[in-house]
């Protein structure tokens, strides 16, 4: 995790909580250990859930200037706040593979240096300024994107560099906030499969005393990464630490490890993003789950592959368990229409061979050759990635941890299968086939089930190197049969502090599903800001290197506008991408009530096209709503996504009036802080929220053009204020511009009151006439007297 905070109150306390996680062994201390997990409250509901607090879509990356390097170095705390975890086990590790694969070694395919110290693209040079370095990189159709630490680079696959390196910030240039003017780190960048897409993420405002802190998301509009970006800001009242971002097809899941502001671990977080919004720039909202003190450190499943899980199939989420003989697990079942319906149901008990976390209460033992720092193992997490593929006939997870073995330390990993809807442990083992440690490892399966281990390798007589290793589906369950490959030797140690990596990565390329991408530290000599990363591709044997058949699918128009009752048609058009051609199965998802899709024809042969036709009733809701359209073939799952607005009968009017679709849907915000919020709307679920509980700075607003439709002769809508100010500085209003004729009228002057209640506001409207609404919130950002604004239930009559 990159969390160089600024020292304030509670990091003392938050540094020597390192100590207050003991292991216990006795019989009598697992008990109440267990006790204490199985009383633990259930998870809840969090109040970070809700819409994100602003949104855009940017300019190209490659056009953006570079934000300023930092200058000052950072380190986080050199001592990581230990999380809950599992007392001891008493006997040894029964899993441990004790000697090395007898298969051959794999060479490398690519194996070049990443963003480091020195590290040289076209936007300049870098220079390290924090430890660790957060080595995290994902590979798309044709680049590879890197992150590490606060820094972000594009790759072609023969190591080119394409853009970079650049302050991760950078992608947030022009979107203002926290998001723009911090760099604070902890980014992740996944590649969206399904969606051909790249998802960034980084949170914001790390080094405040209070809050509030930011997630802040990008979602490429194509493959390119150096391209545009639809981007998103979420926020969070307590420390959203150590974020892991997974694709899903109902979201995107990213897990946390929540600190209150007194630096203490106050449980872990569990939030779903919209992701069909995400990928077409719409509003988009969260939701998230809490669980109890007793548990950190969660990942949740990571789709691989083209191959979605099955429809309706809820997440899984996993951490360490109570015992040593258990892994914890969760399942997130998310509802956008009806949020009240979402369910996050857990812990649950996935009982594994007995593990000892490594390197005991402190976490920290790993060795070094020339120095007597010794490096921390994170031991007290499983590591990241959950990563997950379809094979048809069953579904695998992979995922690991840093265990206890013998006198040093190895990677417990595990493949689990579902059956019926819960995980099983289809196999296991500790990869430790001699005294050297190993730790700090990602996991990942290829396509037809390879699996490939990547790791951190020291000890006292070896500076830390990068090393892999791999297994074939044939071979004996729970051994890792390939010999180690090492991708560079490091030449040198971290003399000075225990923070190291916290995490690397293990991808699989999407252009054949069989070459695996592994990124991860070194050091080319001893010091401490002088780290470099390492890429490297490899491809275990029994997967063919040759392209598998796949296809891409897209719509033209990507949207439309119907009045209730109303159809509106666009062309699904499918390409072969690689292969021979396959039959593609068409579906539509996402549709409003009353609403149905057809396709003529309803399947065809990759590189045909088909005509979608989306009709409304006349009970169909207005409002603006994402529709997934899905190709399923035999080899591959593709999806495009429509937006379909709806108009009221009659033509024209106001969409979404009522905000009842969960999101700010027909309506263009603008300002520091926009969005809907549940709590206590005029009527219905929702209403817009303008402004926020904290101060913001300057005007929020949302507008909408529309008709007046025939009959109706008035406007009116609700708002409710809170601005504890004077209405010199802080204010709600509201105009009406009449586009036909020119003239502008104020519905609502500039209002301040500490309390308003719901009001309402009406005015008078011409038949056929175009307008404008703008409802407005405005802050002057002065500390105590946050000034916000709720609007609801705006309509004609």
């Amino acid at each position: 995790m990159s969390r160089f905070r600024i020292p304030r109150a509670g990091l003392a306390a938050l540094t020597a909580a390192v100590t207050a996680v003991a292991v216990l062994s006795a019989p009598a201390h697992a008990a109440a250990h267990a006790a204490a997990h199985a009383s633990a409250a259930k998870p809840r509901q969090s109040a970070d859930s809700g819409p994100a607090v602003h949104r855009d879509t940017s300019g190209p990356l490659r056009s953006m200037r570079p934000k300023a390097a930092r200058t000052t170095r950072r380190t986080q705390p050199d001592h990581e706040t230990r999380l809950p975890h599992p007392p001891a086990a008493r006997i040894p590790d029964p899993v441990r593979q004790r000697a090395s694969g007898a298969s051959p070694a794999v060479a490398t395919s690519s194996n070049f240096d990443g963003v480091g110290q020195g590290f040289t693209g076209p936007q300049g040079t870098y220079s390290v300024t924090g430890v660790p370095p957060d080595p995290n990189a994902t590979v798309g159709s044709t680049q590879i994107v890197e992150i590490v630490n606060t820094a972000y680079a594009v790759f072609s696959k023969t190591g080119s560099v394409v853009y970079g390196p650049v302050n991760s910030n950078t992608l947030w240039s022009g979107f203002g906030g926290s998001c723009e003017s911090t760099n604070d780190g902890d980014a992740s960048v996944r590649w969206d499969s399904l969606a051909s897409r790249w998802v960034v993420t980084q949170f914001a405002n790390a080094a405040s005393a209070s809050g509030p802190y930011y997630e802040c998301v990008a979602v490429s509009t194509s493959a390119d990464a150096t391209g545009s970006y639809n981007r998103y800001s979420f926020q969070f009242s307590s420390f959203p630490d150590y974020p892991k971002i997974s694709v899903w097809p109902d979201a995107y899941y990213v897990t946390y490890n929540l600190f209150n502001t007194a630096g203490s671990f106050i449980g872990a977080e569990a939030c779903a993003m919209n992701r069909a919004n995400m990928l077409s720039g719409s509003a988009a909202t969260q939701q998230c789950f809490t669980t109890s003190t007793s548990y950190g450190g969660l990942l949740a499943g990571d789709l691989d592959g083209s191959t979605a899980p099955p429809s309706g199939e809820q997440e899984l989420l996993t951490g360490l368990g109570a015992t040593n003989t258990t892994l914890a697990y969760w399942k997130f079942h998310v509802d956008w229409t009806t949020p009240a319906n979402s369910t996050f149901t857990g812990p649950s008990s996935l009982t594994v061979a007995s593990y000892t976390t490594a390197c005991g209460t402190s976490g920290t033992c790993i060795p070094q050759s020339g120095t007597t720092q010794q490096l921390d193992s994170l031991s007290d997490r499983i590591m990241y990635r959950l990563a997950y593929r379809n094979f048809g006939d069953h579904e695998s997870f992979v995922t690991n941890h840093s265990v206890t073995a013998g006198s040093s330390v190895g990677a417990r990993w595990y493949e689990l299968r579902l059956s019926g809807g819960n995980p099983t442990v289809y196999q296991q083992g500790t990869y430790a086939p001699d005294s050297t440690y190993r730790w700090m490892g990602s996991i990942a399966m290829d396509k037809v089930g390879n699996i490939a281990l990547g790791y951190s390798q020291s000890s006292s007589s070896a500076h830390p190197s990068i090393r892999f290793t791999g297994r074939a589906p044939s071979d004996a369950l729970g051994t890792m049969t390939q010999a180690e490959t090492t991708t560079i030797t490091g030449a040198g140690s971290q003399t000075s502090y225990s923070r190291w990596g916290d995490y690397t990565s293990m991808a699989v390329d999407p252009a054949d599903g069989c070459t695996f991408w592994y990124t991860n530290e070194y050091e080319p000599a001893n010091g401490n800001f002088n780290w470099h990363t390492r890429l490297a591709s490899f491809t275990l044997p029994g997967c063919a290197t040759t392209t598998g058949n796949d296809f891409s699918i897209s719509d033209s128009p990507a949207s439309g506008s119907v009045t209730a009752g109303g159809s509106t048609t666009t062309t699904v058009s499918t390409a072969l991408t690689s292969g021979s051609a396959q039959t593609v199965s068409l579906t539509a998802s996402g549709l409003p009530s009353g609403a149905t899709a057809s396709f003529n024809p309803a399947s065809v042969t990759a590189g045909s096209s088909s005509t979608a036709t989306i009709s409304t009733s006349s009970s169909t809701p207005a409002g603006t709503y994402s529709i997934t359209i899905t190709g399923t073939g035999a080899s591959a799952t593709h999806t495009a996504t429509y937006s379909l607005t709806v108009n009221p009968t009659g033509g024209g009017g106001i969409t979404n009036g009522g905000f009842e679709t969960g999101s700010l849907s027909g309506w263009t915000a603008t300002g520091p802080a926009t969005g809907v919020t549940t709590s206590s709307p005029h009527s219905g679920t929702y209403a817009a929220l303008l402004g926020s509980t904290s101060p913001t700075n300057g005007a929020s607003s949302v507008s909408q053009t529309f008709t007046a439709t025939t009959g109706t002769t008035k406007l009116s809508f609700w708002y409710n204020v809170t601005c504890p100010d004077t209405v010199t500085y802080d204010w709600a209003t509201a105009t009406l511009k009449d586009n036909t004729t020119a003239a502008t009228t104020t519905p609502l002057a500039k209002t301040c009151v500490s309390s308003s209640g719901w009001k309402q506001i009406t005015a008078t409207i011409t038949a056929g006439h175009s307008y404008t609404l703008t409802l407005t919130n405005r802050d002057d950002n002065y500390t105590g007297d946050a000034t916000y604004t709720k609007y609801d239930d705006v309509t004609l009559s």
